[in-house]
């Protein structure tokens, strides 16, 4: 296990332990008190001490019963899975995912809040990122969420430098057992773990791109929390094609679809799961809203360390510049971890429409052989794969964004 070190004082955790130890015992002996005068009174008054407080029991209640209604701005025509799915409505908009009743029991530990980022003045200002300078930062020496080290036992996240402990990620009860293990699988390897803040693509969004989902999710009767099949997704997109265009999909679009819907089910189950369909729908908003530099400014040290590290390993000649079809390969590079078998990255994806218009789909062979030559420097290369690398965070096996071919 190792040695335990805390950021905390321990002289000074004894001393607040001590009084909080007193404090209660303190309130137990006040408690007996109480209770003993209580029974005095109610035998001397010849009436049951509970039926004094039976009607005001029932009145609160009844009053607390009649703020949840009236709080749930729910009327009696309308569907009853609106009622139930509400808390699936509040984790997805406040950025957590766990059940409240696993978040009530009292061996559990408490999930650290979560503000979704805002937008800044220069976000849209090119970042300045220098391509010989190394940043390589260091991984948190205390677990994230209980503050303590304990050498090797410590499992740092991929993508950010936080770190943490198995059993406080279990306590937490955002990972199940066989993402756990996944975890003690991966989080040491090249492959590396994402932590269940940079796993989650959605945290990306600000308070008002996330409203923006949120009411398109509720004009479709999308349900959170829940698994698609291709007909609710084919309805979903053929809803956002009508509200956006004023149009109906047309076949060639639904074929395209469909091909997305593959490339979120690689295990073949016949839907895709909540979390994936949330992640691809988080990135076109990403796509839609943000630019280029705001996209950069969303990459961690590490990922832009790692994109220095596969840009220099191309740039063969050190003139610091590469060309755009090394720029695709690099680009496909940051999927290799999904596939598990020696297959291509890029299976069963050739099909999903382009990502931009200036995709390689959309133009004729000269003008493909033309542009793969075209040199890309390593400013215009960390803007152009930084939805890539976005995209490649989720620990997920599904294909959150079209690859370039």
């Amino acid at each position: 296990m190792g040695v335990l070190m805390s950021k905390k004082q321990p002289v000074d955790k004894v001393q607040r332990c001590t009084a909080v130890v007193s404090a209660f015992q303190s309130g137990i002996k006040d408690r007996a008190t109480l209770v003993k005068q209580a029974a005095g009174d109610a035998e001397d008054g010849g009436v049951p001490a509970k039926t004094s407080t039976g009607g005001e029991e029932k009145n609160t209640e009844e009053g607390e019963a009649g703020e949840m209604e009236s709080g749930s701005g729910l009327s009696a025509a309308q569907p009853a899975s609106v009622s139930v799915n509400q808390e699936a409505w509040s984790r997805l908009r406040d950025g957590k995912g766990v059940e409240p009743e696993d978040l009530e029991k009292s061996h559990q530990l408490t999930p650290p809040a979560y503000v979704r980022p805002k937008r800044k003045a220069d976000d849209d200002q090119p970042l300045e990122v220098e391509l010989a300078k190394k940043e390589q930062p260091p991984s948190d020496e205390m677990c994230d969420v209980c503050e303590v080290w304990t050498a090797d036992d410590l499992y740092p996240c991929r993508i950010c430098t936080r770190v943490f402990h198995d059993g406080c990620l279990r306590e937490l009860g955002y990972l199940r057992a066989e993402a756990l293990q996944e975890m003690r699988d991966t989080a040491h390897t090249v492959t590396g773990w994402s932590c269940y803040y940079c796993d989650n693509l959605n945290l990306l969004l600000t308070e008002e791109e996330m409203y923006s989902l949120l009411e398109t999710f509720k004009q479709c009767k999308i349900i959170p929390e829940s698994c698609l099949v291709s007909d609710e997704l084919l309805q979903y997109h053929h809803f956002v094609s009508k509200q956006q265009f004023d149009k109906d999909l047309t076949d060639e679009q639904e074929e395209e679809v469909l091909a997305q819907f593959a490339t979120l089910d690689p295990e073949k189950k016949g839907h895709i799961e909540w979390s994936d369909f949330l992640y691809f729908e988080s990135l076109a908003v990403l796509r839609k809203f943000r630019t280029e530099n705001s996209l950069v400014r969303l990459l961690t040290t590490k990922e832009r360390d790692t994109a220095r590290l596969v840009f220099l390993g191309l740039d063969l000649d050190e003139d610091g510049l590469i060309t755009r079809a090394e720029c695709r390969q690099a680009q496909q590079s940051w999927f290799t971890k999904l596939s598990k078998d020696s297959q291509s990255c890029n299976v069963s994806i050739s099909h999903v429409g382009p990502i931009c218009e200036s995709s390689p789909t959309s133009s004729s062979s000269e003008q493909s052989k033309t542009d793969d030559i075209r040199p890309i420097s390593w400013t215009d290369f960390l803007r152009e794969s930084s939805i890539y690398i976005l995209a490649a965070r989720p620990n997920s096996s599904a294909m959150h964004i079209r690859l370039p071919l």
